[in-house]
């Protein structure tokens, strides 16, 4: 359960840094991320997908984009964080987001991630 946490926890420090190197090198080769709703931005995404968005929706944030943990619950080779994600965004206005990730561990890395938060407000702020 400790090198689940910290999988976990070094997962959320990569996000925060905005260096989508970083955040890839958190992901197995053969990794997806699902995120929530009806954005453009959502459904089932491979490693290059994900290289795209981390490179366009972390570079909208010119002082980053934080994310804090608020939550965590462990169980077998699965994590649930609940975070708060906040920065200025590039168009000015301010980004407070609510997030639930649900990360499923291999290897050491993240497998699958399940992206979840309010998508009015990303709609609003990332899109808008």
């Amino acid at each position: 359960m400790e090198r689940a946490e910290q999988i976990a926890r070094d997962f959320i420090d990569a996000l925060s840094s905005g260096d989508t190197d970083r955040i890839l090198g958190c992901y197995t080769d053969d990794a997806t991320v699902w995120t929530a709703g009806s954005l453009p931005i959502s459904g089932l995404h491979d490693l290059d997908e994900i290289r795209a968005l981390c490179d366009g929706l972390l570079g909208a944030f010119p002082e980053g984009l934080k994310f804090t943990i608020t939550a965590m619950t462990i169980g077998d080779d699965r994590v649930a964080i609940e975070a708060e994600g906040h920065g200025l965004h590039a168009s000015g206005r301010v980004y407070d987001q609510r997030y639930h990730f649900l990360l499923e561990l291999r290897d050491g890395k993240v497998a699958q991630m399940k992206e979840y938060f309010d998508t009015e407000l990303a709609r609003e702020v990332l899109l808008g």
